[in-house]
Parts: structure tokens; sequence; C-alpha cells
């Protein structure tokens, strides 16, 4: 893998070590990162863009200075060695391991894939290629969120014994995409299943997923839920919480506690501004954000931050192969738990 420098230093600071990227896909999620690429994040310079949909391609190209490519060219091409896999979840397995035969740095959205065996074989690639790999969990980089692990990891809390985690979004997705997402718990959960392992710190061995449909009938025809809640046992004897649903008609709303015998940690949500007024009607205050980017634009930017320092740098990835595991290994059971009605054992799925 090549890096140069680049000239994003001063007299009095040394250089910004430069990873040249390329990305694949150009939906909504691949149009996202490609900006924040492009303008946002010195030390990364935005080369290629493919997808399957030569348009979308040459829109962000458009938009980015990038070049279009064909995924091809993109995973040979000797100017780039760093690839950001953002295609649908059926197509990351096959590009996981395609990226790491070419010796790229690999970023993923999540999942790897819906199947266990298969996110193995991925990773197992990885692991034998030997490349630096992260996973796409950008709310491991939200401010508040993040306090939370932080205050935990410090002992702030003391010994932590439970966690509470709610993620409820303002609207549900059309039937058509829940059709092929593998379902709430790999689709939405799988966010709060990676949250609960990031801040307790401890895998987890147990779930029970209760779920039901609340929100909308077409969901449940689908064969999905919109509404469910689900308890973890970890390693260390933490209990978590989570609950979600698919429509909350107040807004996107993201909450983390951390509870312990030496206090407690939250990350509530954000309000558009921090202003309100009070009168004898009461108080009145902002809305929560509605659009997922409006909560979380800055969580991706902290997320190539951390990636950028990774590649530089070395150490352990900020969301490795173990998150990338973990998080479908959670998910797997608790859909297992929701379709039999009992507790499942992370071990019963591998």
């Amino acid at each position: 893998m090549s890096t140069r420098d680049a000239g994003f230093s001063t007299s009095t600071e040394a250089p910004v070590q430069v990873r040249r990227i390329g990305v694949l896909g150009c939906g909504r999620i691949g149009r996202l990162h490609a900006q924040i690429l492009a303008g946002d994040i010195p030390g990364f310079e935005l080369v290629a863009v493919a997808d399957v949909v030569p348009a979308a391609a040459e829109g962000v190209a458009a938009a980015t200075g990038a070049r279009v490519s064909s995924i091809e060219d993109l995973l040979a091409a000797d100017d780039i060695d760093t690839i950001a896999i953002c295609t649908s979840t059926d197509t990351h397995v096959d590009l996981v391991k395609r990226a790491a035969a070419a010796g790229k740095a690999i970023f993923c959205e999540k999942p790897v894939s819906l199947d266990l065996a298969l996110v193995d074989e991925a990773l197992d690639a990885v692991t034998a290629a030997g490349v630096p790999f992260m996973i796409g969990f950008n709310r491991r980089f939200d401010p508040g969120h993040k306090s939370v692990h932080d205050a935990v990891a410090a002992g702030r809390i003391g010994e932590i014994h439970t966690l509470r985690i709610t993620s409820r979004d303002p609207a549900p997705p059309p039937p058509a995409y829940v059709a092929v997402s593998g379902g709430i718990f790999l689709d939405m959960v799988i966010h709060d299943f990676d949250m609960a392992r990031y801040v307790v710190g401890s895998d987890v061995v147990e779930v029970y997923a209760k779920g039901a449909v609340r929100v909308d009938p077409q969901i449940g025809q689908a064969g999905d839920i919109d509404t469910a809640v689900s308890i973890l046992t970890h390693a260390d004897g933490t209990l978590t919480t989570i609950d979600n649903s698919r429509e909350a008609v107040y807004g996107f709303d993201q909450r983390v506690e951390a509870f312990g015998n030496g206090g407690m940690a939250v990350s509530d949500n954000p309000s558009a501004h921090a202003g309100w007024a009070i009168n004898r009607e009461g108080r009145t205050g902002q809305p929560l954000p509605w659009f997922f980017l409006d909560r979380y634009m800055e969580s991706y930017r902290a997320e190539w931050r951390a990636f950028h320092s990774y590649l530089v740098s070395g150490g352990p990835s900020p969301a490795g192969t173990d998150a990338a595991r973990a998080c479908t290994l959670a998910a797997l059971a608790a859909k297992k738990s929701w379709l039999e009605g009992r507790p499942v054992k992370t071990s019963e799925i591998g």
C-alpha cells in the first residue's frame, strides 16, 4: 500500500500522511462518505468512485472531483490504497475479499453480511491479507455516546451494572426495503448491539428479544416487526436493555444511559439549538433532529478521522473485525429469540 505526504502542514507541524481512497457504491451512504472525504477530512484524497448504476457514480464524481471508475478498475488501481465499501449488503463479502486480496485498507459499511458464515469468510480474508479493516459504526464517534463509553472505561461511574439504549426512527422505511433488509435486528438494532458492546466493554453472551407490529401493518406483512425490546446479558454480568421503534413522531430519538455503583453517564438527544421559553402555558423548546444526518453528521466526520489515525499510526482498529462479527452474532441471536420466544445464547449461533 502506498501513501504520500501532502502540504497540510505549517513550519511547526508534521505533514499529514494522505491516504488515497476509492468509494464503491454511490447511493445515499456512499454519496455522504464521498462528500466528507472530498471536503472535510485532511488526510484523505478521494481519487475515484464506482457504482453499478453509472449515473450515480457520475453524479458523485461531478460533486467531488473524483474520477468515475468501474469496480474492477478501482480495486486494481495503483493510485488507490484504501477502499470504502458502501454498496448493498449482499455485495460486501465479495468486495471485502477482493479488496483484501489487492492489499487495500478497507472501510466497510455495516453489516458485512446477514449470514455469519459469510462474515467469517470475509474477515478471514482480511486477517490472512493483513490489511487494515474498519466496520462503519459511526455512532461510536458521536460525542455524546463516546462520552458515556469514556466514563465507563475510566471508572467514573464505578462498576457498571446496567446499560439502557433507546433508538427510535422518526418514520418507518417502505415495506419494499423491509423485505430485503434482513429485518429490524440486522438492519436497525445492529447499531445498538454494537453500542452495547462498545460501552460495556464486554461481549454479549445471551439475548432475549420481543417484538410486535405497532406502527405499520405492511411491515408485518413483509415478515418483520417495527417495535422491539431486547435484553442482553454480557460476559461480565452487565445487563443491557434496548428499546426500538420504527416511528417516533417527535423526531430521531437516540439515548444511552450507563448506570453503575458509583453513578451514571448519559448521552441525551440534542435539540436544534439550546434556546427555550417559559410562560403561563408552560415551557417550550426546540424539536429533536428529524433526519439521521442532522443527528449524526459530526459522528461520520469523526469516524473518518479515527480511521485515518488508525491507518497512519497503527494499533487496534477503532471498530475492527471483532466488532464486525459480534454485532451480527447478537443480531442473529435476537432474531432467533424473537422467532422462538426464548432467550438465546450467542454460542448457539456461532
